[in-house]
């Protein structure tokens, strides 16, 4: 489960990087001379690593293995979580805490971008950049591929238990609206994607600078309130999976998740409404970072081999590394139905993500939504 960092705890950490060692600009070679441990501070979505449990590869602690082995020098991995990419924002503006590596995804990136809140990257330092397919460089949020390294991607569907739901209504986002399954709908906890699923639904470009659409929006999320059962992020994980609700919106990768862990009762199904969000989610390093270089080698840890199939096969999301998606024993242990629903064609994928993945908006557009947003938990 993601976390919540109270104040108290942000400012002990802020002060604990201070311990960090290096600027960035040092070679974490010769720091290895200081026989202190470095620290390396990473932010993450939760249940998005291979950690180790169910005897899968624990990617932070081989990480802290081979830079042992490699650099003479141990580093310990601080590992927190966040339950959406506002949250991270949120965290980060504010300058309460400080982190060297975070995971946001595609418009949080360019927001953070264009804020000025992420360090350019030493791709020196990041070799294993090669493994990432053509298709995701050079896109929207980091079209000149300065400040972010692909970690996975995927498209949002629609998860419904066909033991609840009649095959018949499962289709379109239609199904999130409809009555009939009153109280067994879960809906997003983050504006964003629950203002998506609204303005796919209603055929509204979800990058509108047009308030009056978002205004649109507004009015059918507000319709959906009595229907919904509870707003989710990863509560929605047991939810589904034990049969409390029957009906959610999530992302592909952790509906094989949920699949996975389903109670007998459950019969879980998917499928995508024909216009959706389609998102990818890259390493960063943020403006404040205490050990640049140090993050970077962990980015390149995170594509090699183990690492990246590791946290595709744990995560269930799609990886752009090749190495990964093309890998014999990842494609085996993930199954013809999982291949097929995470890896569309890339030509596909590409177009598909240019058309509807979420953009940058402005910050006025933003603090709009965030005021229709709390209007419609209020409701």
């Amino acid at each position: 489960m993601k976390k919540t960092i109270t104040l108290l705890l942000a400012l002990a950490l802020a002060l604990s990087l201070a311990a960090c060692g290096g600027s960035g600009s040092g070679n974490s070679g010769t720091s290895a001379n200081s026989g202190k441990s470095l620290t390396l501070n990473v932010y993450n979505w939760g249940e998005y690593i291979s950690d180790g449990s169910e005897d899968s590869y624990d990617t932070i602690k081989e990480f802290e293995a081979w830079y042992q082995e490699t650099y003479g020098q141990a580093v310990r991995v601080n590992y927190d979580t966040y339950a959406s990419n506002e949250d991270m924002y949120s965290k980060l503006s504010s300058g309460a805490v400080s982190y060297d590596v975070v995971i946001p995804s595609d418009y949080m990136i360019a927001r953070m971008r264009e804020e000025g809140m992420l360090l350019p990257l030493n791709f020196d330092n990041i070799p294993n950049y090669s493994n990432i397919d053509e298709s995701f460089k050079g896109l929207f949020y980091d079209p000149d591929d300065q400040y972010s390294v692909p970690y996975a991607y995927g498209i949002v569907g629609v998860i419904w238990n066909a033991n609840e739901v009649d095959a018949s209504d499962a289709e379109g986002w239609e199904l999130l609206w409809n009555e009939k399954y009153a109280g067994r709908i879960v809906q997003f906890n983050n504006s964003r994607d629950a203002f998506g699923t609204a303005m796919y639904k209603l055929g509204i470009d979800v990058n509108s600078s047009d308030t009056a659409d978002w205004d649109r929006a507004f009015e059918e999320l507000k319709a959906q309130r009595p229907l919904v059962y509870s707003y989710v992020m990863d509560e929605i994980y047991n939810m589904m999976e034990s049969g409390e609700a029957a009906i959610g919106a999530y992302y592909a990768g952790d509906y094989f998740t949920m699949l996975d862990a389903q109670a007998p009762s459950v019969d879980l199904q998917f499928y995508y409404p024909d216009n959706t969000n389609y998102y990818i989610d890259a390493m960063c390093i943020p403006k404040g970072c205490q050990n640049q270089e140090l993050a970077e080698i962990f980015i390149n840890f995170m594509l090699s081999r183990d690492a990246a199939v590791a946290n595709a096969e744990y995560t269930w999301y799609a990886s752009p590394n090749k190495i990964v998606y093309t890998d014999e024993e990842y494609i085996e242990e993930m199954g013809e139905e999982a291949m097929e629903i995470l890896y569309p064609p890339m030509e596909d994928f590409a177009a598909s993500y240019n058309e509807l993945a979420y953009r940058n908006l402005s910050a006025e557009l933003l603090d709009y939504i965030n005021t229709l947003w709390e209007g419609v938990k209020i409701n």
